[in-house]
């Protein structure tokens, strides 16, 4: 079995200022002095992990959105190393990788490329991306003007009709009403058949339990189990 996602030993560090500051101006003042105070705060700490092409795997606990972000590319950790084989697509943030000036059809293109696909590609999907997302009467609307709801429904509709070979969802199945959540899912379900190797955040323990065969569970950024979702779930909720 070929592995798609190799983390090693990797850990994230963040610098939370201590004190308020008002304004850019005290800003620039404080950083030329050097009185501005950080609080060092480790989100991920020496995580290490594999995952197989066509795994499905859920992760939970306290640093899963920071380590879904540095599977994407968005953050670079800051000890460790990891390595994606095959084309990524994230949705792991509402309006990530949109142009909020342009049009939902010109965002289309605009996401669709930053995915890596072409023009043509894209048109040959588009009814489709569009139909998906329930948007068609709001195509040549700027996406400005969207609900965070629009928003996600544009973004998982481009990332899961473009057949990815790495699917990074945060959240986004709770976005939206009931009926659209379904049909996310049964759309998840369906790439899940094609062997695309999936990622899922959640809060939502029925969700991982529905469509997940292993789960990651991080507490406190320490890699705490990674095994069979009944089992790590179970523990996970006993916490």
């Amino acid at each position: 079995m070929q592995t798609v996602i190799d983390v090693q030993h990797v850990s994230m560090k963040f610098n939370l200022m201590e004190e308020k500051v008002d304004t850019l101006k005290e800003y620039v003042v404080r950083l030329l002095k050097g009185k501005l105070l950080y609080n060092e705060f480790l989100a991920l700490k020496d995580v290490s992990f594999t995952v197989q092409k066509g795994d499905i795997v859920g992760i939970v606990g306290a640093g899963k959105s920071t380590m879904l972000k540095l599977l994407a590319g968005v953050l670079t950790p800051s000890e460790g190393k990891i390595r994606t084989v095959g084309t990524i697509a994230p949705l792991i943030e509402v309006g990530a990788g949109f142009d909020p000036e342009l049009t939902a059809r010109e965002n289309i293109f605009l996401n669709g490329a930053i995915l890596g696909y072409n023009r043509k590609f894209l048109e040959s999907k588009f009814d489709e991306i569009v139909d998906f997302a329930e948007l068609r009467e709001f195509i040549n609307v700027p996406v400005k003007n969207f609900s965070s709801g629009m928003y996600a429904r544009l973004g998982f509709s481009i990332a899961t009709e473009v057949d990815p070979d790495i699917l990074l969802v945060d959240e986004v199945l709770s976005v939206g009403d009931y009926r659209f959540q379904e049909k996310c899912q049964e759309r998840i379900e369906k790439i899940i058949k094609k062997g695309t190797t999936i990622i899922i955040v959640s809060h939502a323990m029925e969700t991982i339990r529905k469509l997940c065969p292993k789960v990651l569970w991080l507490d406190h950024g320490v890699l705490k189990d990674y095994g069979p979702t009944e089992k790590v779930c179970s523990e996970y909720q006993e916490c």
